[in-house]
């Protein structure tokens, strides 16, 4: 289980500090154990139980949200052509109709109060892009000083250097949201 790396380390510790090389090898072997099975932990996902929408109701919601009665009209929409130009869509695949509705309608049901490695507040930041939610702020009233407060906290929790919570994708992600809400002026 123990790479040829960490052997030769356990050895040189062993000289180094007089310590059985038996000792090291079965607390290296534990510590790998358990790290895998945090890892494994973190990232199964976790839902409220709710039902998920059928594909008619999704397709629907959508069609609602661009004001056309189909898909027909849905793919002449100037509107929806220019809000999905850089989108690679399918309309026979419930995963295209779902990614719509992520991004113009809100969150799915089922993804509500997510829980998991990439979910902040209830939010899977990877599948959608909800800053203020992640930050739990309101848009309507948050002040530039509790804006860079949420930031700090979030930032301090996901900073890639941080060895119990740290994520470069995550840190990354909460920096684009973050430039994305706050005001220009404050932006240097």
């Amino acid at each position: 289980m123990l790479n040829k790396i960490i052997c030769q380390e356990i050895e040189r510790i062993a000289k180094e500090k007089g310590i059985e090389i038996s000792l090291l090898k079965e607390f290296a072997n534990f510590v790998i154990i358990n790290q895998k099975t945090k890892i494994t932990k973190k990232k199964v996902s976790k839902t409220k139980g709710k039902k998920p929408l059928s594909m008619t109701a999704i397709k629907k919601a959508v069609l609602d949200y661009f004001q056309v009665k189909d898909t027909k009209d849905l793919r002449k929409s100037s509107e929806f052509k220019l809000a999905t130009e850089s989108m690679d869509l399918n309309f026979r695949q419930k995963e295209s109709w779902e990614t719509l509705y992520r991004e113009f309608v809100g969150i799915l049901p089922e993804e509500e109060g997510e829980e998991g490695v990439n979910c902040i507040n209830g939010i899977n930041i990877f599948k959608y892009f909800r800053p203020w939610r992640v930050f739990g702020l309101n848009p309507k009233t948050a002040t530039e000083k509790e804006i860079k407060s949420a930031y700090r906290e979030l930032s301090k929790k996901y900073h890639p250097d941080n060895p119990e919570t740290g994520s470069a994708q995550i840190f990354d992600r909460i920096n684009t949201m973050y430039q994305s809400i706050l005001p220009k002026t404050f932006q240097s």
